[in-house]
């Protein structure tokens, strides 16, 4: 499109949807019809420009009521907000699941990542293509992508379906089939999938049915069952003895009466009693860290927010769950979504703030409603808004919706995200807790990290200490997935080791032979993480345990691959994820990533020489370690480097010195 202003006029659904958002224009200064009091004043630019952070949400709300963002709907955008067209353009094109070109109301991801690419997912794009025509050919009633992870590991390989209109509709095939997406002719598709309100697939929700306010409308794919529920993916659920996991399968998540009547909001309710210090006091004497993969102590990065003398302040719960092989904050947020409304209320309390955000993956439409849903009833009962309990206290929550860009997970990019400006990471220092969303002192922990400040609330910070090891405290969730008999979420304290926790998945099972597999290799912590042998499982699992092996927890990932993985097929993949998902903004990532997918390729394919593209990865893998601006291009070299050292996938090491690869 033409980056300037148009003369374009959108479509009336074009319009209702921005509307929606931001409200009917108010004159022509700001896109309404032109009338003659226009001339008598003109629309304040400082006050259009303080409404950019609404350029995320409008540009979803004309992708989801038309399947595409016309530039006649970008440029109505960009007058209601007074943002340049050209940025508005950057902000667009910048996520994966806008579309600025025409193309069918109905939208399929196919994921091809590293859980479900252990699980045949190309051979059902294979299908798909044999089937529908090439990813992204758009002449029929669809088309597909392939997409990064979905969050769904547990039922790989996985698809999500997206149709545009009013509402939206959207529905998952897990574990996916190619005539599930293509149904043959005159096939009838399956009955509709249950509505985000039942927690068990079946039935209305046990407060009055679907939540009231639903961003998507739920169906399935012609052809696959009814989604699950999210208990499904808990192969623990309904165990009292579980801290995090211990609501799940057993409440409905759409009924905060029922949430209440199994220990909701007591936490909150203590919170209040005892005060905002004393709150950072017991998350500081807790030993709770940050379960994203940095693990910084929780309590230090409050009480500095708490502290900064600025305000506003705001706390952010980070629910954009991208790293490949996670899906255990899509599983809390499904199965117990009052849980994170309660704890970031908490945390809105403790470090002073009025506002709160969730900034959630496009990806999770279910998990989506299903917050929105929370937040209302919790608006309802005083348990957000004004006067919260009658405390004198005052938070509100917001949700704002990615859009498919794995780099929105970085804190910074959030921010970015969030303040309508491409989702790129910052130069750190100034700190969050200096220089947050929009300028502000601001707290952000993900959905793990927050939901475990429940249990501290009520049974204190020393006693949810004596959970675990010394240095790592309470319980974790682990997003197993792979060659093991059930896969899901696991919660177990800190210090079982990693054999451990795969004999509670059933071990790896046994082969067409009847012969027990043989774990080749499990990958810890994702993409962004490393890989261990068949024969380390020993590892405990805690953060220095796992560092002391030369591994890394990360975000809780453990995928275990047998014998019948093509492991370089695997590191491919990686690479190919990291070189997708790079912001570009700095060169060392912005180049390093396709270096790096490069060599991977020459090396699976045993094209060039062998100790020249190994040598050539570790420069460029040591290069994007220490001068990439954010983690992602300073973790994109860790599992292939594990890959090459530990398992020794391209064979016997041969060290060759870096200064002869010009």
């Amino acid at each position: 499109m033409d980056l300037h202003f148009l003369d374009a006029v959108p479509e009336d659904s074009e319009r209702e949807a921005v509307d929606t958002v931001l409200g009917p224009p108010e004159s022509g200064w700001d896109g309404g019809t032109r009338q003659a009091s226009d001339l008598r004043f003109a629309e304040g630019g400082h006050t259009a420009r303080g409404r950019r952070d609404l350029l995320l949400p409008a540009l979803h709300a004309v992708n989801d009521r038309v399947g595409w963002i016309s530039p006649a709907a970008l440029d109505y955008i960009c007058r209601r907000l007074t943002i340049p067209p050209a940025e508005a353009y950057g902000v667009a094109t910048f996520y994966a699941m806008f579309s600025l070109n025409e193309r069918p109301r109905r939208v399929v991801h196919v994921c091809t990542d590293i859980a479900c690419a252990a699980k045949g997912s190309q051979q059902l794009c294979a299908q798909l293509t044999e089937r529908a025509g090439p990813a992204g050919a758009e002449g029929g009633e669809f088309t597909w992508h392939e997409s990064p992870c979905l969050g769904l590991c547990e039922r790989a390989p996985a698809a999500v379906s997206f149709e545009a209109g009013d509402p939206p509709r959207y529905s998952v095939a897990a574990p996916a089939a190619a005539d599930e997406i293509v149904p043959a002719p005159g096939e009838v598709p399956a009955q509709e999938s249950a509505g985000a309100g039942s927690p068990n697939g079946h039935g209305p929700a046990l407060n009055g049915g679907r939540p009231r306010r639903r961003t998507f409308s739920p169906e399935t794919l012609p052809g696959p069952a009814p989604e699950p529920p999210a208990s499904a993916a808990v192969p623990q659920a309904g165990d009292p003895d579980l801290l995090l996991l211990r609501r799940i399968g057993v409440v409905d998540p759409a009924s905060l009466d029922d949430y209440r009547a199994n220990g909701g909001y007591l936490a909150l309710r203590e919170a209040l009693r005892m005060g905002q210090s004393a709150v950072i006091r017991e998350v500081t004497d807790s030993g709770l860290v940050g379960r994203g993969g940095a693990a910084f102590p929780t309590g230090r990065k409050w009480d500095g927010t708490a502290k900064r003398p600025e305000t506003p302040r705001y706390v952010i719960c980070n629910a954009d769950e991208s790293e490949p092989g996670t899906f255990k904050d899509r599983v809390i947020m499904e199965g117990d979504p009052f849980s994170v409304i309660e704890s970031l209320t908490i945390a809105g309390y403790a470090n002073n703030a009025a506002k709160g955000y969730i900034y959630i993956r496009g990806e999770y439409p279910r998990a989506l409603s299903l917050l929105e849903n929370a937040i209302e009833l919790a608006h309802a009962r005083n348990l957000l808004g004004r006067d919260i309990l009658g405390s004198g206290f005052d938070f509100d929550i917001e949700i704002r919706r990615g859009a498919g860009a794995y780099i929105c997970g970085e804190e910074t990019a959030i921010f970015n995200s969030i303040e309508g400006l491409r989702g790129e990471p910052r130069s750190k220092p100034p700190f969050p807790v200096e220089r947050g969303v929009f300028g502000k002192p601001t707290a952000i922990n993900n959905v793990e990290t927050l939901v475990n400040v429940l249990p501290i609330m009520q049974m204190g910070g020393p006693a949810y200490a004596a959970i675990g090891t010394g240095r790592s405290t309470g319980p974790k969730l682990f997003c197993v997935s792979g060659s093991v008999q059930r896969p899901g979420v696991y919660e177990v304290p800190f210090g079982a080791s990693l054999r451990e926790l795969i004999e509670m998945c059933g071990g790896t099972g046994t082969g067409p032979d009847g012969a027990p597999r043989v774990p080749r290799a499990v990958l810890l912590g994702g993409a962004a993480g490393g890989f261990v042998r068949g024969d380390e499982l020993d590892i405990p699992l805690t953060f220095e345990g796992a560092r002391d092996a030369g591994a890394t927890l990360g975000s809780g990932v453990v995928l275990v691959l047998d014998d019948t993985v093509d492991l370089a097929a695997i590191l491919v993949r990686i690479a190919a994820f990291f070189r997708d998902e790079s912001c570009g903004q700095c060169v060392p990532c912005r180049v390093g990533t396709v270096r790096q997918e490069e060599a991977l390729v020459r090396l699976s394919q045993g094209a060039g020489p062998r100790r020249t593209d190994i040598a050539l990865l570790r420069e460029v893998g040591e290069a994007m370690r220490d001068a990439s601006i954010c983690g992602l291009g300073q973790t994109a070299w860790n599992a292939v480097e594990s890959a090459i050292d530990r398992l020794g996938v391209f064979g016997p090491q041969e060290e060759q010195p870096v200064k002869e690869v010009r």
